[in-house]
């Protein structure tokens, strides 16, 4: 969508509040020996506190009501009693609701508690990677060009980007153009980042795969070539400066937030 007057931002304030504090308080709840169908059940509990209902649920009928993924799973997992959380699990939680008829968008990787695998300098890539993204983002600016910087920014860390995911238009629906806001540059696209309009930033920085497949289950994806990915993203406002991050915790001040900086 694209702001074009004031309610309409509040709107996106409003709906991004409620799924930026979901989003921060499941890490802080998450803990080993606790079930994923837990953890999503206590999200629930919060969006409902807001009077906001689950995106993928709405949306799709997605079997939970956010998308909790672990270790190798890359995004979409399906929250389930049999998954238990483990000291030093790489663990995603994607958060997207919508409020008022507007909607919003937040994910998150973190490792559970002490980091035993290694995992955090992908998840530290991660954030690092969409800090200086969402920094470079502005009206006019090419698409492909801030996918470049994506993954050039990946390599130089040792890393791949996922290239059959990405970000995407968000306000009025959960996806919306401009659609495949990709980790890399596609040469044939052409499109500029447009002035007001809302999109959901996010990185996918793995180890090994540069493509994710699908599970049987019908949701959760994987590496084509298996290792770890770490996902971070945030719904912003695009504007001739800096973007006005709505899922921050704070709005508009980028160095504060939720956690998925910090």
């Amino acid at each position: 969508m694209s702001i074009t007057k004031e309610s309409e931002l509040q709107g996106m304030q409003q709906v991004s509040e409620a799924v930026a504090y979901t989003q921060r308080e499941m890490q802080r709840y998450a803990q080993p020996g606790m079930t994923t169908q837990e953890l999503d059940e206590f999200g629930a509990q919060l969006l409902s506190s807001f009077g906001a209902k689950s995106a993928p649920y709405l949306t799709y009928g997605f079997p939970g009501w956010t998308c909790i993924s672990v270790n190798h799973e890359f995004c979409h997992g399906i929250p389930s009693r049999k998954r238990i959380l483990k000291e030093g699990d790489l663990t995603n939680i994607d958060v997207s609701a919508e409020l008022g008829g507007f909607w919003s968008d937040n994910g998150s990787s973190f490792v559970l508690g002490a980091d035993r695998y290694g995992h955090q300098g992908l998840v530290d890539a991660s954030k690092e990677i969409l800090r200086k993204t969402i920094d470079n983002i502005r009206a006019g600016v090419k698409i492909a060009d801030i996918g470049q910087l994506m993954e050039s920014e990946a390599k130089k860390r040792g890393y791949k980007v996922i290239k059959n995911l990405g970000g995407h238009g968000i306000g009025r629906a959960l996806h919306e153009q401009p659609d495949e806001l990709l980790n890399f540059k596609n040469r044939f696209d052409q499109r500029r980042f447009k002035k007001n309009s809302v999109v959901a930033i996010e990185t996918f920085i793995a180890t090994q795969s540069s493509y994710a497949d699908t599970l049987s289950d019908g949701w959760t994806m994987v590496g084509d070539r298996g290792g770890f990915m770490a996902q971070h993203e945030h719904t912003l406002v695009v504007t001739s400066g800096k973007p006005l991050i709505l899922t921050s915790g704070k709005p508009l001040i980028l160095t504060e937030g939720n956690g998925v900086w910090n």
